[in-house]
């Protein structure tokens, strides 16, 4: 085999390290980005947190853009980059402070495609955390205390109440087997077996072996703990725990109690008409009990969650304004920040020391990642007004005027590629008065009319909730009605879709939903 050497002409996509950054905070959503510029913070010491007034804020920080100037792309860029004109400024400022900024030669404007930033830079290490007093004063957060499970709540209430060693031992024993959800996750008489075990290993005479009486009488002790219905063997224990601690003077306490305790499957498959022959209860009790029964609680231990709550931050806010629909983005969604001055005049002309080549790159660095900071706001805020253009119908009627939508019609729009508008659109909020939707929630199928248009899936998920809501209780609509129903509307939609898209919408079947009015 002989070896030679062939020349050849080729095409090839390739990022350099500006693109790579720019798309990976393109794609982050707002709680990542603001760890992504902290992170920034601690290890580029030319950055820092702008302390600027809040009225410099409004005035500079404040980006709006109306459906009129959005066909303006000049206009668009204008206002997007008001919001990072402080580190422009800074910017000039740093290299007008720089005497003859011939030190910014050595930095080349663009790094060769397919590079890490540790070929040209020296990688800048975050300052080690010191640990302070101070500091940990502040640290609300980590004062509140851990998370608090299910078994934890019960064994302090178990501490707190008075019994014998020999019955504690039990208890806790049936603590052990309470599930999350409150119920025990085994039947008594596996419980029993299993202590029994214990005890007749430990037993020195018969009266220290365990019996079936003393494992019962520790369970009722524990069901009186809180919360109501916890250590239920099934839903039917759980329920008729739950009823029994109600006052005594409930009306129809007791029939309740029958119904939960023998006719609980009865109630599931809403059999009312069964289920009234055989209690001998009126429509009208039937109803009363059924409401008693709704009130409680069938998984007691999710009141005792360790889960903490999600709050959702929008990254964009759409009002209203002169008969004018106004896109603007969120000033909070992560800090301002810019170079730092002093530093960037410590950078010396003509001085290739590590001290000084270190100061350079972390210079352009923080400019690049201002650079790519500044671009993921326009983009941002050029997606949105284009989704706000097209879907005004939803927000001045709600989700049934919403317009079938995908992400090529965006893209070609804002002349962006279908990946960037899908990136734009991930994990990033907009607040309207409708509420507050993700930006992917705007994006959805379409079926055909008979009027030869076209309707979006989210239109017709909507439809279908009002049409649910407003059904005959003793009646509910089937599958097969809604889709005969929409026909009507000159709406063409299959009953499996219908199905699948009442399943989304978490509504149960027709059999499911009846109810006694």
């Amino acid at each position: 085999m002989k070896q030679s050497l062939q020349l050849k002409l080729g095409q090839q996509l390739t990022m350099t390290p500006q693109l790579q950054q720019a798309i990976r905070l393109l794609q982050l959503s707002t709680l990542d980005l603001q760890q992504e510029i902290q992170e920034a913070l601690e290890s580029n010491p030319m950055l820092e947190v702008s302390e600027e007034s809040e009225g410099s804020d409004e005035q500079g920080g404040n980006k709006e853009s109306s459906q009129e100037s959005s066909q303006d792309k000049s206009s668009d860029n204008s206002e997007v980059s008001v919001n990072t004109s402080e580190t422009a400024n800074n910017e000039s400022l740093a290299e007008e402070n720089v005497a003859d900024s011939e030190w910014s030669e050595s930095i080349p404007q663009d790094l060769p495609v397919d590079t890490d930033w540790e070929d040209v830079y020296q990688s800048s290490s975050p300052t080690p955390a010191i640990a302070s007093s101070a500091d940990d004063d502040m640290d609300f957060e980590s004062r509140r205390g851990s998370d608090e499970s299910l078994q934890d709540h019960l064994l302090w209430q178990l501490n707190l109440t008075p019994m014998e060693d020999r019955d504690r031992y039990i208890a806790m024993a049936i603590i052990d087997a309470v599930q999350p959800n409150g119920l025990l996750d085994s039947k008594l008489e596996e419980i029993y077996q299993g202590l029994a075990h214990q005890f007749e290993q430990q037993a020195e005479n018969e009266d220290d072996l365990l019996e079936a009486d003393e494992v019962q009488a520790v369970l009722h002790r524990v069901q009186q703990f809180d919360p109501p219905g916890v250590a239920g063997e099934d839903l039917s224990d759980c329920l008729a725990i739950q009823l029994r601690q109600m006052p005594s003077d409930t009306p129809l306490l007791n029939q309740a109690l029958i119904v939960v305790k023998q006719h609980l499957d009865l109630l599931g498959s809403r059999d009312y008409k069964l289920l009234m022959k055989r209690t001998k209860l009126r429509e009208a009790e039937l109803k009363q009990i059924i409401s008693i029964i709704q009130s409680l609680n069938p998984s007691p231990g999710d009141s005792i969650s360790t889960s903490t709550a999600q709050y959702v931050v929008p990254d964009v806010f759409v009002r209203k304004q002169d008969d004018r629909w106004m896109v603007q983005l969120n000033p909070e969604i992560a800090p301002k920040i810019k170079i730092n001055n002093d530093y960037a005049s410590l950078v010396k002309r003509a001085d290739n020391s590590s001290d000084n080549t270190f100061l350079k790159d972390n210079l352009q660095e923080a400019r690049w990642f201002l650079k790519s900071l500044q671009s993921r706001n326009e983009t941002l805020l050029k997606v949105s007004s284009c989704i706000v253009e097209k879907q005004q119908g939803f927000l001045d009627y709600g989700p049934e005027a919403m317009k079938p939508m995908i992400l090529h019609d965006i893209a070609n729009e804002v002349e962006m590629h279908e990946s960037t508008i899908s990136r734009v659109t991930t994990q990033k909020y907009m607040h309207t008065p409708q509420g507050i939707f993700e930006l992917k929630y705007f994006f959805s199928s379409h079926v055909a009319t008979a009027s030869g248009g076209e309707c979006s899936s989210t239109a017709i998920r909507a439809i279908i909730k009002k049409l649910v809501a407003a059904e005959n209780a003793k009646k509910p609509l089937s599958d097969n009605k809604i889709t005969s129903l929409l026909d009507d509307q000159g709406i063409k939609v299959a009953r499996r879709t219908i199905a699948k898209y009442r399943e989304s919408l978490n509504i149960p079947p027709s059999n499911e939903r009846k109810r006694l009015v």
